[in-house]
């Protein structure tokens, strides 16, 4: 059953169906005169079984302000996507009004009603928010990989958020259904669930995520390491991803690990919408595997599962070799460390029992669909916290953000408590900690304790995402590589004057090692967001550069 987009279009209906022509084939494209027939539209399509996708509106309707018209299309269907197409003989009087609602997260664009055939800016926007709502249906039209097990257990809900990280569509099969039963017949006779079988049709058991990452994108043994790169990157986050796209851009030999999925935390996010140039947004997933594909064409190799545990400095012009936990090393010229951080753990009494069955460190987008009306609390106050309350709430029936501050107001951007403030489904409870989670084989409730009084409350919860601030991942560099307090890369001017040599700071991303430079979150001072750290990427690309070059500091 085909999903429906549907156009509410009270005096020019002619327009928007001969636009909306070219979905014909992939979508039932449906139309309505006012907002009482889209509703009654809408209800019928959800009672039939199918689902809505795009809701596009003219800016003025008969029987009702589009604002009010918007708000109850998103009580309906609150996972579609909602466009305001404005005619163009009222498009400049109808914008400054409603384009504050996009600012509140009311809907999602706003374009202007194409005046011609082949308005490929039109629907470049519809494409994208199309593209967009596809990644939230429960299951793609086609797979790319097939994950098979009977229930979703812990590493089963991991392996799918591996892959929604890494936009691998796929899908969750039953071990007694036809592609079930065919993935199985393609490995061992006897499997450990869950099993996940790859394009080619080979199957194989995960005992971890990093199992995927390796079958699917390459083990060691599959690379060829003898050969001596200009940059080694760890990580591949929004630093690590810009160092690689501006260092390989450049002719230099650049190779990329990383040991969980590409993105980083900026990956999980499901929708970044004050990132420069995307003006309807853009989420985490889709930025980071442009950035990636953007590197692979300009010759970046990228290793992906691969955990580097040790860095071996090179002296006395040998490269500094980086060891991982699969035997392997990587030797390179240049290093540039930035692998981000880690989520703080929540250390409360049921918690850590229950990641994977409803407790999740991160935003984890794949669990969004598996809480469909149900009451999920966030912990958390930043704007990860804030765009995974947002997404949230398209599934959950309520989302509660819990914070020991008093408010968000410190740790938010401003355009997301906006959205916040108007998401009927979104409330706040300041001065409030997780004591307590408990369930019968998942996560069913959990109490919560008024930081001012030092109530209890035990609430039902089948969700929990803990977001909870950063916490380096610095055990594997040497005693050389100096850091703050913390355990965050000191940089620059940042470096104790005492280590500094013929008293000269390091450059500025470089660290106590020469030819070792840091970029993004865990780098001590650092800005904790996805530009920053893209800043820092493509800064740090000069200075490996000038390290490069032969000179007085060459190695």
């Amino acid at each position: 059953m085909d999903p429906v987009i549907v156009l509410v279009a009270p005096e020019h209906a002619d327009v928007l169906a001969d636009e909306f022509g070219r979905y014909a084939r992939d979508y039932d494209v449906r139309t309505a005169r006012s907002t009482a027939e889209s509703e009654q539209l809408i209800t019928e399509v959800l009672e039939g079984g199918a689902r809505v996708a795009l809701v596009v509106s003219e800016s003025v309707l008969p029987d009702a302000e589009v604002y009010e018209a918007l708000a109850r299309w998103r009580s309906l269907i609150p996972t579609a996507r909602r466009i305001v197409a404005a005619h163009w003989s009222r498009f400049m009087t109808d914008a400054p009004p409603l384009r504050h609602g996009l600012a509140k997260g009311k809907y999602d664009a706003y374009l202007l009603m194409p005046r011609g055939r082949r308005d490929e800016e039109f629907h470049g926007a519809i494409g994208e928010l199309l593209s967009d709502w596809g990644a939230t249906v429960p299951a793609p039209e086609v797979d790319t990989v097939r994950v098979i097990a009977p229930s979703r257990d812990a590493l089963t809900t991991a392996v799918c958020d591996f892959l929604d990280r890494m936009g691998m569509p796929h899908h969750v099969y039953h071990p007694d259904s036809e592609e079930g039963r065919a993935a199985l017949a393609q490995g061992d006779p006897n499997p450990s669930f869950p099993v996940v079988q790859r394009v080619d049709g080979e199957s194989f058991s995960p005992t971890r995520v990093r199992d995927v990452a390796l079958r699917v994108f390459g083990r060691p043994a599959d690379v060829d390491l003898s050969a001596v790169v200009d940059v080694a990157i760890v990580g591949a986050g929004p630093a690590g991803l810009a160092t690689a796209v501006y260092a390989s851009s450049e002719g230099l030999s650049t190779v990329v690990l990383e040991a969980e999925a590409v993105g980083g935390q900026a990956g999980t996010s499901s929708m970044i919408r004050n990132y420069l140039g995307f003006p309807r947004g853009i989420s985490g997933m889709r930025l980071a595997q442009r950035a990636r594909n953007q590197a692979i064409r300009f010759g970046t190799t990228f290793l992906t599962g691969w955990e580097v545990d040790g860095l071996v400095p090179g002296t006395d012009g040998e490269p500094h070799v980086l060891r991982t936990d699969e035997g392997a090393e990587v030797r390179a010229r240049a290093v540039v460390v930035a692998h981000g951080v880690s989520y703080r753990r929540l250390r409360v009494p049921g918690v850590e029992e229950l990641v994977g069955l409803g407790v999740y460190y991160g935003s984890a987008m794949s669990a969004a669909r598996e809480m469909e009306d149900t009451d999920v609390v966030i912990v958390g106050g930043g704007n990860s916290a804030g765009q995974a309350a947002v997404h949230l709430s398209r599934y959950a029936r309520s989302v509660t953000i819990v914070v020991r501050r008093p408010g968000l107001e410190e740790t938010m951007s401003s355009y997301l408590l906006g959205e916040l403030a108007f998401n009927p489904r979104v409330t706040v409870r300041p001065c409030t900690e997780v004591v307590g989670a408990g369930g019968d084989a998942r996560l069913d409730w959990l109490v919560l304790r008024d930081t001012r009084t030092g109530t209890d409350e035990q609430v039902a919860a089948r969700g929990l995402l803990l977001l909870l601030g950063a916490e380096p991942r610095c055990e594997w560099l040497p005693e050389s590589v100096a850091r703050d307090e913390r355990g965050f890369v000191l940089t620059g001017r940042d470096v104790p004057a005492e280590r500094w040599v013929g008293g000269l700071p390091p450059a500025n991303l470089e660290t106590t090692v020469p030819g070792v430079f840091a970029a993004g979150d865990v780098r001590a001072g650092s800005m904790k967001r996805v530009a920053a750290a893209s800043g820092e990427g493509a800064s740090v690309v000069p200075l490996v550069h000038a390290w490069l070059e032969p000179g007085p500091r060459d190695g």
